[in-house]
């Protein structure tokens, strides 16, 4: 082969374009009403971006104090660690139309953000009156809870004129918001597109209008007010105790944790 060959064959290997798969080819697993988990290549994406926007500090050491909090970017929205998407809504509570505003609790309480598919279903019920009944429990932790579904506020109303006896919900401690655009749901990455409903997401909320702790149920899996109340309350003590944290399980009046290499031995000799 001549020089002039090689030469030209050199520029066309490096100046060949790598074809990357797109998105969508990577991320479009079928919806149907229990939703399937996405591949495994895509799993292995997720995981691998995952870590990469860590990057080696995960593992590094300092000697200045750490700060345990993640703050998440921008264009990651909706992370635990951002300011939660504000909306304004109509609602229904004591059976009457109201405006809900999110950001209208901020510098005031915490609050429980919680999603669900439809009214007039069957977990969805279990969960709403669950929390209900719950309700002054979090008022005692300066808590508001919300119900969010892509329902209509006259929906939710015929609701919560139905008895509990017959599926529905009787008067309720707390509003259910009307999310008919699916803006909300959207914007808390919630929303099925193809079936115009939302998963049983549930966030945490800070004082300070940052979601602090999510979880996200697939359609037929109810979730736990105990479970909330104790991740709640795990929250509200490492706010106030910033250089604790809390271990798995952790309920108050039980021991926390030093997140120190040796103070840490403290908790874990206690075992």
């Amino acid at each position: 082969m001549s020089m002039a060959s090689l030469a030209s064959s050199t520029t066309t290997l490096i100046s060949s374009p790598r074809v990357l798969p797109s998105k969508s080819s990577l991320f479009s697993p079928a919806v149907s009403f229990l939703r399937t988990l996405p591949s495994t290549s895509a799993s292995s994406s997720y995981l691998s971006s995952g870590f990469s926007r860590f990057g080696s500090h995960t593992c590094s050491s300092s000697a200045s104090r750490r700060n345990f909090t993640v703050k998440a970017q921008a264009d990651d929205l909706p992370l635990v660690g951002n300011k939660a998407p504000d909306f304004e809504a109509e609602a229904v509570f004591d059976q009457e139309f109201i405006k809900v505003k999110l950001s209208e609790y901020i510098g005031k309480k915490y609050v429980i953000l919680f999603f669900y598919p439809l009214d007039f279903t069957f977990v969805c019920p279990t969960e709403i009156t669950a929390f209900s009944d719950r309700y002054e429990e979090f008022q005692k932790l300066n808590t508001e809870v919300l119900g969010v579904s892509v329902d209509s506020v006259f929906s939710h109303l015929a609701w919560v004129q139905t008895e509990r006896t017959s599926g529905g919900l009787g008067d309720l401690n707390y509003p259910l918001v009307s999310d008919i655009t699916k803006s909300i749901s959207k914007s808390f990455g919630v929303l099925i597109p193809d079936q115009g409903i939302a998963l049983r997401g549930l966030f945490i909320i800070d004082k300070e209008g940052v979601i602090q702790h999510s979880t996200i149920n697939n359609l037929g899996i109810g979730r736990s007010v105990d479970e909330t109340m104790r991740t709640l309350q795990a929250l509200q003590y490492v706010q106030e105790n910033p250089d604790e944290v809390c271990p798995a399980g952790w309920k108050p009046g039980e021991k926390s944790m030093k997140p120190d290499p040796k103070l840490s031995k403290e908790y874990f000799s206690a075992i």
